[in-house]
């Protein structure tokens, strides 16, 4: 068959794409062959009579796999080309070098057929078009996908039977190393050793992985890392570090393979998935020296598992710097779920609530129950207080003791840096004193490079230095103050603004399992269950806050205090009178009120308020005048009233600050007198005799009648 006659003028027409791919880049650094005969098929083109303008090469796939086209850039311009009707004639070595995908080839077919696009590869020319030659590149196609499976299949056979056996070489953590046998051991380096064990025991104290993170900060300990085979270096450790560190099985000495299952998505994109311990392909429990036991390694899963933010009701959170003591220990007596804990501003501080909103969040429905923090928190503390207090001294030793064990970790570490820095500094002095003195060009910058060593040995010293310095002070003064503290008065410490949340929490945990809580509004009080490790469980019973309305208002003791002094006084006695006994209104739980005290108008607002009778009904009530019924009961003038009132004649009882009323004498009325010689002083004075009570005679004092 002539495969000219393929060949149409219109082919010619348009250009000829030749498509240059080899799967990987060592293949296009090595195999500079196969490159060769790929670009020498525009030899091809010319002679199917394509200029050598038109023909158009796609090589920017180099080092790309044909297993699918969604990461191919080249493969999707070619195939877009094909479509617009740009292309007469596809070329490529072979089927494989276009796709070994066979839906992406495929695909490509059917456009090139659409398009009236021929194909072209070692073998000769096609038309897709034609039912025969479509069969065959179909054929092509199927055979290429066929080929990649069974390599792959061959090669990923060969690595598990090895992985199965241990025997398949991954690469290594920070802190694990290859011999000369190709077995794994320990990294020779003591600091990485050392620091690596320091993360561990920090783990094992604090709980979590960014409070190791903030530990080694504190301490100013730097962490080994290492990329692929290259050299360890000493930086800041990070919380995703720590996790990595905490996720992986080699530091328990375990050899483990197929941990992440890897997928393409359809736009071409990696996803990773973590496998469960049962998924793995390969786990080789002691396999090699480790940093921790397999054992402990599961552990601190567990403890990453539980410090995770999730929503399921066997899930307990991290202890953090919050007021909450039951942070994540609270649980709802209700429906069962953990209790979140929110917080609010209020009086200064914030208070801690624990709210159930699991069921408002998902379903819509009404919040199971809101409880105030501080009364529970407050009832919980006292009894860890009360719990903890036989077992205070020896609780004091052993802290003592810790914190002395870690102070000398961190000072050892800090020491194998300064180490470091020293061999670092000596190797950068005999690099400079080999070199050519007249070779100025290389003797100053290793001068540079060793002043900058030296310069990082100066400061390793001061810092550990500065470190010990603090620690000893640290331990000398405050922790050995507050120690002796503990053993004196557990309590007290336990309620020291100075202690901090998160040591409470921590405390608390060792002790408690849970606290579930049930709210009961119509007793006004909260059912606290506390169920400690060992199985005890004891019930507390506290009282519920009032609302913030009812903070605010006037004690009923307070209200009825005030009712009984209406009766001889007036409101700015009273509120004198009040303040004087060291009484508050309701305002003074307000913040920024807490030295508020009654006023004149305060005192009005609660008779007003709670409906009390005034004081101006109760002298009226005893049969009190006003002004102008006392002067017309006396027949006299009302300025006369004022003068009577002066001099006694009259009694004036005041209702407010300025008005008053006007009691008579049941007898013996005053009467308006114009007489020279009968003046007001003299009946006033004439009166009050009458009232004072007679003196008895010495006759009557002695007993004698």
């Amino acid at each position: 068959m002539n495969m000219h006659l393929k060949v149409q003028p219109h082919h010619l027409d348009r250009n000829a794409y030749l498509y240059i791919r080899q799967s990987s880049m060592r293949q296009v650094l090595e195999n500079t062959e196969s490159a060769k005969r790929q670009y020498s098929l525009r030899g091809r083109a010319v002679a199917l009579g394509w200029h050598d303008e038109q023909i158009i090469v796609i090589d920017n796939d180099q080092g790309e796999s044909g297993a699918s086209a969604a990461w191919r850039e080249g493969f999707q311009r070619l195939v877009s080309d094909v479509g617009l009707g740009r292309a007469g004639i596809v070329m490529g070595l072979e089927v494989s070098r276009l796709a070994r995908n066979n839906a992406d080839w495929q695909r490509l077919l059917e456009i090139c057929a659409l398009a009236d696009t021929l194909i072209l590869d070692e073998d000769g020319v096609y038309d897709p078009a034609s039912f025969n030659d479509r069969l065959l590149l179909g054929l092509k196609g199927t055979m290429s996908e066929a080929e990649l499976h069974v390599i792959k299949a061959r090669l990923r056979g060969g690595i598990l039977n090895k992985a199965r056996r241990g025997e398949f070489r991954c690469p290594l953590p920070t802190g694990l190393v290859y011999d000369h046998g190709g077995n794994v051991g320990l990294d020779p380096d003591l600091q990485v050793r050392e620091t690596i064990v320091h993360f561990f025991e920090t783990f094992s104290r604090v709980g979590s992985a960014s409070q190791t993170v903030k530990a080694f900060h504190r301490e100013g300990l730097p962490f080994p890392s290492r990329l692929h085979n290259t050299e360890t270096i000493f930086r800041p450790l990070t919380v995703s570090t720590a996790l990595r560190v905490l996720t992986n099985p080699r530091y328990a000495g375990v050899y483990a393979y197929g941990r992440r299952q890897f997928r393409r998505t359809i736009e071409g994109k990696r996803t990773v998935r973590s496998r469960s311990n049962e998924d793995w392909l390969a786990c080789i429990p002691d396999a090699h020296p480790g940093y921790i036991s397999w054992q402990q390694h599961q552990e601190n899963l567990k403890i990453l598992e539980a410090n995770s933010h999730g929503y399921d009701a066997a899930r307990a959170s991290i202890p953090r710097e919050g007021p909450a003591l039951l942070q994540g220990r609270a649980i709802c007596g209700q429906c069962g779920r953990h209790l979140r804990v929110r917080y609010a501003a209020r009086r200064g501080r914030h208070e801690a609530w624990y709210i159930c909103d699991r069921a408002h969040a998902y379903r819509g429905a009404p919040l199971c129950q809101s409880i105030a923090g501080p009364a529970v928190d407050a009832a919980v503390g006292m009894l860890i207080a009360e719990q903890m207090a036989p077992e205070a001294v020896e609780l004091a030793l052993d802290v003592r003791k810790e914190i002395q064990s870690r102070h000398e970790e961190a000072d050892r570490l800090r020491c194998r840096a300064v180490e470091r820095a020293q061999t670092e500094a000596d190797l950068a002095q005999r690099r400079f004193m080999l070199v050519d003195p007249n070779n100025r060009l290389v003797a100053d910058t290793l001068e540079g490079e060793w002043n900058e060593k030296l310069r990082t040995l100066a400061n390793a010293r001061e810092e550990r230095e500065r470190a010990r310095e603090h620690d000893q002070f640290v331990l000398d003064h405050a922790v050995q103050a507050r120690l002796i503290a503990m053993t004196e008065d557990f309590k007290k410490l336990w309620s020291d603004p100075n202690t901090p949340n998160r040591d409470r929490k921590r405390l608390l945990a060792h002790i408690i399992e849970d606290v579930t809580l049930l709210k009961l509004p119509a007793e006004g009080t909260t059912k606290v269950h506390v169920r400690f490790i060992g199985g005890k469980v004891l019930t507390l019973t506290t009282l519920s806050p009032r609302a913030p309305a009812l903070q605010i208002k006037t004690r009923p003791g307070v209200i009825e205090l005030v009712d009984r002094l209406l009766d001889d006084h007036v409101y700015s006695e009273i509120a004198e009178l009040l303040n004087q006994q060291e009484l508050r209104p309701g305002e003074a739980s307000r913040r920024g009120h807490h030295d508020a005290q009654f006023t004149s108008k305060r005192v009005a607002y609660i008779v007003h308020q709670y409906k009390l009778r005034s004081r101006y009904d109760r002298l009226r009530a005893r049969g009190m005048l006003t002004k102008q019924e006392a002067a017309a009961r006396l027949n006299i003038h009302e300025t006369t009233i004022n003068s009577w009132v002066k001099h006694g004649l009259i009694t004036r009882h005041a209702y407010n600050g300025h008005y008053g009323l006007y009691e008579l004498p049941a007898t013996n009325l005053p009467q308006k007198h114009s007489s020279r010689w009968d003046r007001l002083t003299d009946r006033a004075g004439e009166r009050l005799q009458e009232a004072v009570p007679p003196k008895p005679s010495p006759e009557e004092e002695r007993g004698v009648v």
